[in-house]
């Protein structure tokens, strides 16, 4: 680990030099590629340095022991089992700085809701999770645009789609991706019986042209009316788009927008994010030995958690962690379920390693 750490070091001169230079700075694709790896190591080399600071005090305190002031004995002998934890703490947190660094962490995403078992109440569900996520996106001062969404008649989604732009928005929401079972009576069920339905979530990475390139000979385009509430010119014109493409049979819609030109960039943007996806599914596939040691596939089939209304509980099944804060976590506050799953899957990599 030493070795490897002082590698980084080496590597964070190496680039506080280079960012210095006017010939990198002029160039903003490669100025902007070393900043990104400069902000990756800080943190490392930092906690590198206050780990060498506490060895260089134990080492102190040890020798003070082997002196003759009695004093001074004293107080490394208080001070050395303070040092020998503290120093226990930063290397289990180097440990996890050295963890491989998910590529995709500091990416923009692409946020799926869709209405599964339960119609009308799965569709009133989804637009809760919407909303909880929408809420978590404003403490977070992240930007939340809708791509495209199919609601029904009283405040539902059988389908949102929504793009989030931010400060590591992938790392926070990533592991959201699955089954989302909810327990609770219905807003259109009379007799009061308590009602079992879900929603999946899927949250993927923004995959930028560089990343997956598509050739439009691959693309079919398709314009359409627009259908439901909307501006003047819904159902007037054909602004809606329906992209397919066709080596993979992926279709996307987009409707919610007046002009076909802006459908079409953002039915784009949700293809290219599920191309991107495939393609890492694919390759997950190929080393399915792999894997098995790695944790948050993101399997969407997977049920991962439960919001139980009648008891005001909320319970992620992976981590066994339930909160009896249901409603504050739809509002929003989701932090706490978040750290718990990061904290949980972090141990399982360092297992790993």
């Amino acid at each position: 680990m030493l070795d490897k750490l002082e590698a980084f070091v080496q590597r964070y001169n190496e680039l506080n030099a280079r960012l210095s230079d006017p010939k990198i700075t002029s160039d903003q694709n490669l100025y902007r590629d070393l900043n990104r790896e400069h902000s990756h190591i800080a943190p490392i080399v930092e906690k590198y340095t206050e780990y060498k600071k506490i060895c260089g005090d134990i080492l102190n305190n040890s020798e003070i022991l082997e002196s003759g002031d009695e004093e001074l004995r004293e107080l490394a002998k208080e001070e050395l089992p303070e040092l020998r934890e503290k120093k226990a703490g930063v290397e289990n947190e180097l440990r996890l700085l050295l963890l491989p660094k998910d590529p995709n962490d500091d990416k923009d995403i692409i946020l799926e809701i869709r209405a599964g078992t339960g119609g009308e109440e799965a569709a009133l569900f989804a637009a809760d999770l919407f909303r909880m996520y929408s809420r978590f996106a404003e403490v977070n001062k992240w930007k939340l645009e809708i791509m495209s969404s199919n609601s029904t008649g009283i405040g539902g989604y059988k389908e949102i789609i929504a793009l989030l732009k931010g400060r590591q928005v992938y790392s926070r929401l990533k592991y959201e991706s699955g089954t989302h079972r909810v327990q609770r009576v219905p807003k259109t069920e009379a007799g009061g019986r308590i009602h079992t339905s879900a929603a999946t979530v899927a949250v993927l990475p923004e995959a930028d042209e560089v990343e997956v390139e598509i050739n439009p000979a691959d693309l079919r385009i398709d314009v359409f009316r627009s259908s439901g509430p909307g501006g003047q010119s819904v159902n007037t014109t054909d602004s809606a788009v329906r992209v397919t493409h066709i080596p993979t049979g992926l279709v996307v819609s987009c409707q919610d927008e007046k002009s076909q030109h802006k459908n079409k960039a953002k039915a784009l943007t949700i293809l290219r994010a599920r191309l991107y996806e495939k393609m890492q599914a694919e390759a997950d596939k190929a080393r399915a030995d792999e894997r098995k040691s790695m944790v948050g596939s993101g399997d969407r089939s997977e049920r991962i958690r439960t919001y139980n209304f009648p008891q005001g509980r909320i319970t992620d099944h992976r981590i066994g962690l339930t909160l009896y804060k249901l409603e504050q976590v739809l509002n929003g506050e989701l932090e706490e379920l978040i750290e718990g799953l990061v904290t949980f899957y972090q141990a399982e990599a360092l297992k790993g390693t």
